[in-house]
């Protein structure tokens, strides 16, 4: 599986981006897929998660209510909607997968195989 990250850029606080994650393969739309960010000197950290099947989501309590994930499985793309945009959103967001289809992931970075190239989000105050 291989991921594509893109939609970042620079938006001011309270603003909106949509970051999109292209994956090839025939069988990308029964990988799981995560979405993580960095922050310059922090550790990379969970953002949101969506199953491959029936779509359930699950979100960090930092994002909870402002961002939402979802899947075209038709177009072999996730997307990651960020809505009221803080200063402190201000990171490099990546997806990823996990190793093998079906297989949930959730919130452990370490279960995360493939990972897209990043793309930088910053919001200004």
């Amino acid at each position: 599986v291989q991921l594509q990250a893109s939609g970042g850029g620079l938006v001011q606080a309270g603003g909106s981006l949509r970051l999109s994650c292209a994956g090839s393969g025939r069988t990308f739309s029964m990988y799981a897929m995560g979405w993580f960010r960095q922050a310059p000197g922090k550790e990379r950290e969970f953002v949101a998660a969506i199953t491959w099947s029936d779509s359930s989501t699950d979100y960090a309590d930092s994002v909870k209510g402002r961002f939402t994930i979802s899947r075209d499985n038709a177009k072999n793309t996730v997307h990651l909607q960020l809505s009221s945009l803080k200063p402190e959103d201000t990171a490099v967001y990546y997806c990823a997968a996990p190793g093998r289809p079906i297989y949930y992931s959730g919130r452990s970075i370490r279960e995360y195989d493939y990972w897209g190239q990043g793309t930088q989000v910053t919001v200004s105050s």
